[in-house]
């Protein structure tokens, strides 16, 4: 199996972390991509650096609008008196329907949706970085590869069009996904992240294109709290392609896996021809985030489980934070696709 990696993705390294009121050490940390990279090269296959393809396949997704922000505004930051060495927002809109500003300050609360995004002076290369891995993972599907690891890191799937959120800027498996839908595939996300992906949901709502399917812990008491609920289904042209499947904390192997097996239903049944596994293994059992009980056998099953559809698929990194099983944990889900 092709890796696709980009090294830049390692210079962003976010030092803030709000949680419960409590400021930490931020989890996502550039230390994770030397573990999943050890578990690759443990794996076999080549190991490639994207070309840059530009700009264009993230405009498909994100509006230029955004895009300027997440370039410009750092250096913006920096010129406010008294401005924290990260971009971390103190202010938002009702909603984002109302007036855009013209300050830094009131932008960073428009764009970023929490404060467990914090933005650096290297955020942007390595989120272009990231970008750039996941649309070239969708082109080496697209020329014929079977499975391709797209690492990508910063994560993407809480990124909505115009919004970073949960250490997330540009939304790498939507910007994939739009990338194999223009050239004429059948797309299906599957999302097994701990986490639901909201933005990701968000991007693809009120569209018939693309089908989105997320398992992760249940939203009510969870991040991201406001979105990833089971009624929510899609919308206008989009209503049936989105599917949340909702599981109890500290869920393990079993309920995961009833899960996995009814999103790839609902994937079989929508008639995808190429898949974006959004893979998070922050549902691991000994993840920091503790919030589902999937064990390393657990990510064996998945992966097994998603390579024997039989479709081409992207692999596209989302979550799962340090501990000493996080190679392993990716090792075992990589090897289900190894032929």
């Amino acid at each position: 199996m092709i890796t696709v990696f980009d090294a830049a993705q390692k210079a962003h390294d976010p030092q803030f972390f709000l949680s419960s009121g409590a400021a930490q050490p931020c989890p996502e940390k550039p230390a994770r991509v030397d573990a999943l990279l050890a578990a690759v090269h443990r794996l076999g296959g080549a190991v490639v650096q994207a070309p840059d393809a530009g700009l264009d396949p993230i405009i498909r997704i994100h509006p230029q609008r955004y895009v300027t922000f997440l370039q410009t505004i750092h250096a913006r930051w920096t010129r406010i008196p008294g401005a924290s060495s990260e971009v971390i927002p103190n202010i938002h809109p009702a909603n984002r329907t109302d007036g855009y500003p013209l300050s830094a300050v009131g932008q960073a609360g428009f764009h970023q949706t929490d404060t467990s995004c914090p933005i650096s002076a290297q955020t942007w290369a390595a989120a272009y970085a990231s970008a750039q891995t996941a649309i070239h993972g969708a082109d080496l599907v697209l020329g014929g590869e079977g499975a391709v690891y797209a690492l990508s890191r910063p994560p993407g799937h809480h990124a909505f069009a115009e919004l970073a959120g949960g250490f997330c800027y540009l939304n790498n498996s939507a910007i994939a996904a739009q990338r194999l839908t223009d050239a004429g595939r059948k797309v299906a996300i599957l999302d097994v992240d701990l986490h639901h992906g909201n933005g990701t949901q968000g991007i693809f709502y009120d569209r018939p294109d693309v089908l989105t399917v997320s398992i992760h812990a249940h939203p009510e008491r969870y991040y991201p709290f406001f979105w990833g609920y089971p009624e929510e289904r899609g919308a206008g042209a989009g209503e049936g392609a989105n599917l949340n499947l909702c599981l109890e904390r500290g869920t393990a192997d079993k309920g995961f896996l009833a899960a996995l097996d009814a999103g790839m239903d609902a994937v079989r049944l929508w008639g995808a021809d190429t898949l974006v596994l959004a893979l998070g293994l922050d549902a691991f059992e000994g993840d920091p985030f503790a919030g589902l009980a999937v064990t390393t056998q657990g990510f064996g099953q998945i992966g097994r489980a998603v390579a024997a559809m039989g479709l081409p698929t992207v692999i596209v990194q989302e979550g799962g934070y340090l501990c000493p099983e996080l190679g392993d944990n990716l090792e075992a889900g990589l090897s289900g696709f190894i032929r």
